[in-house]
């Protein structure tokens, strides 16, 4: 939340239209993420927790990060560099959701 307000107020006049579109993005993601990480936390014990919340804040560290590394407007090679982590981040967070499901559904058919 408090990234997604210092991005519409304190970047307003800095950042250009393609940049707060990068910053919002990676905000939403973000928010969400941390919402399912909380989720994954409060699943049962065992492996598929420990994945979801380790893909979940591995995910949205290259993700989110790279995104507002991105907003922040470099550009040329370095764009490459930071910009590179972005799809592993979100296959890191399609990943957490995956366990998740598993640990949820292991939760609900063998309840303890």
């Amino acid at each position: 939340m408090l990234l997604g307000a210092f991005g519409a107020h304190a970047l307003r006049g800095v950042l250009d239209v393609q940049s707060r579109e990068l910053w919002h993005t990676a905000v939403n993601y973000h928010v969400w993420h941390a919402l399912a990480l909380a989720l994954a936390v409060g699943l049962g014990r065992g492996r598929s927790r420990r994945i979801a919340i380790a893909e979940v804040a591995f995910g949205i560290a290259l993700f989110s990060g790279s995104l507002y590394a991105l907003a922040g407007g470099v550009s040329g090679t370095l764009r490459l560099v930071i910009g590179a982590p972005t799809p592993l981040g979100g296959l890191a967070l399609i990943l957490a959701w995956c366990a998740a499901a598993a640990g949820i559904a292991r939760t609900v058919a063998s309840p303890s």
